[in-house]
């Protein structure tokens, strides 16, 4: 009876050792497909910096071409848009004091009806 108990043990922890083994080459495939597609879109970023680069370039020539400062434009866009970002913090700061602004009206109100 014990030779064939460890018998089944031990059928079952190659069972799980084969399973587990086969879940080990799946990830591997996948991680094999993730690194491959990382290095494809490493690729394309590098890509399209090197075209935006271009193109940057292409339009300050165009701009000073036309007698305009280029640099002083893409510096104007570039605080323009730090000024767009910072926005949506100044707003929902300034919502939130006035919010509580008028719930402290609110309260005021109410103490004053309460004492009368």
């Amino acid at each position: 009876m014990g030779l064939g108990s460890t018998a089944k043990k031990i059928q079952g922890l190659s069972d799980r050792a084969e399973a587990m083994y086969k879940q080990v080459q799946q990830l591997q495939k996948r991680i094999i497909g993730l690194e491959e597609e990382m290095d494809d879109t490493h690729e394309t970023v590098k890509r399209l910096d090197h075209q935006l680069t271009e193109q940057r370039a292409l339009l300050v020539a165009i701009a000073e071409e036309q007698g305009l400062d280029g640099e002083q434009i893409l510096a104007d866009a570039a605080i323009d848009e730090a000024e767009l970002e910072a926005e949506p913090d100044d707003e929902g700061d300034a919502a939130i004091t006035e919010a509580e602004g008028e719930s402290t009206e609110e309260s005021d109100a109410e103490t004053a009806t309460s004492a009368e």
